[in-house]
């Protein structure tokens, strides 16, 4: 009752500023017009990952007939239904005036990959809401057919994310391999979330959650992070070529200002997790299995992190007279200019408060889809 007490003040703090955002505009933020994207993108990025992760496990128990998987499809669908609604609400905050979403929908832009992640995030909400109803009545036919859908959008809707940074040519987010990488981080991020969930639930007498399928998931995840770093390594090794032209890019990842975000990921986020997982006698281990996984969330979060702002430190485009900063107060530091391709940006303190305010919502949500659900399923798929 205390968590849930804390949980719900924390969310009406939220609303607080958000109703405050809303009276006085996204000028409360650190965000200006050369940073225009700060802690909410960021936040969007991270759950769309850990929602896709979550549908994966789901709908490739029934495509592949994987039985030992099937029983924690539901729990799979809950945690990914809560993350894409947390997704899509950081996405709806960052808009700031929200007033006016409904030109999203008269003037969609079919060539932008913005009007692409719309349109397939809210496919997949409406396939996880369909899953989740035909697993809760059994259905396993109907269940089995909107898996064959379910995988390859899970796929797409995280793939889809990543073009929206991979195809912006004025930023250092060019890249090929950006699709496969925040799939990858969508996979790892996604399982160990779904890994913490189930041992919680198993805690407190929701669901049953045997111990040879912990060590089964926390194999595969093992796997998923090794894929997460080969890719990672893959993008640096192109960055840091000679004559790439991205030098800069990897500098300030390795050695600059988003560099402690980048090393806590390859170290905190991939190779401890990696070693403590790699060990059988580890993987039968639930505290062994929540660290190795809360790590890995904290790591890909801190992807976001680094991901997000080193591209905007080291834009594509020299030469122009860039844009003004908007604020006064945004123009210290590093970016003193009046006109400039850089700014200087900081989470505030209405920012964090609101981030915090979606994860608590997110948190009650999936503690009332829990209770609500679970016992009808007898605790077990």
């Amino acid at each position: 009752m205390a968590v849930v007490v804390v949980l719900a003040a924390v969310v009406l703090a939220a609303v607080g500023c958000w109703v405050a955002q809303q009276t006085y505009g996204l000028g409360i933020t650190g965000m200006n017009n050369s940073n225009s994207w700060g802690l909410y993108i960021m936040a969007f990025m991270f759950f769309v990952g850990l929602s896709a992760g979550g549908l994966i496990v789901a709908s490739s128990a029934h495509v592949f007939g994987i039985e030992s998987f099937k029983r924690v499809s539901v729990p799979a669908v809950i945690t990914s239904i809560v993350c894409i609604c947390c997704a899509g609400a950081f996405v709806l905050i960052d808009l700031g005036g929200v007033a006016r979403v409904w030109r999203m929908f008269v003037g969609l832009n079919f060539v932008s990959p913005l009007a692409w992640d719309m349109i397939v995030i809210t496919c997949y909400l409406v396939i996880n809401v369909l899953d989740l109803v035909w697993l809760v009545r059994g259905d396993e036919r109907k269940v089995a057919v909107l898996s064959r859908v379910a995988l390859p959008v899970a796929v797409l809707v995280h793939s889809v994310t990543a073009w929206i940074f991979g195809l912006q040519i004025a930023k250092a987010w060019y890249s090929a391999i950006m699709a496969p990488i925040f799939v990858a981080s969508a996979c790892d991020s996604g399982l160990a979330l779904l890994l913490i969930c189930l041992l919680a639930l198993d805690r407190a007498k929701l669901f049953k959650f045997d111990r040879d399928l912990m060590k089964s998931l926390a194999g595969l995840l093992a796997v998923f992070v090794a894929v997460d770093a080969f890719f990672i390594g893959c993008e640096c090794l192109t960055m840091g070529y000679p004559g790439a032209g991205e030098a800069e890019a990897l500098a300030i990842m390795t050695t600059g200002k988003t560099a402690p975000f980048f090393w806590f990921e390859v170290i905190g986020g991939l190779a401890v997790p990696f070693l403590v997982l790699v060990f059988a006698r580890n993987r039968e281990n639930p505290a062994c299995v929540v660290l190795a996984s809360a790590l890995i969330v904290l790591g890909v979060f801190c992807k976001r992190a680094w991901l997000l702002f080193t591209s905007f430190t080291v834009p594509n485009v020299y030469g122009g007279n860039g844009i003004t900063l908007g604020t006064a107060a945004a123009q210290v530091g590093d970016a003193g200019d009046v006109w400039t391709t850089l700014g200087v940006y900081a989470p505030t303190l209405p920012e964090v408060v609101v981030f915090a305010g979606v994860v608590c919502a997110g948190a009650l949500a999936y503690m009332i889809l829990s209770k609500c659900v679970l016992p009808k399923c007898g605790g077990e798929q």
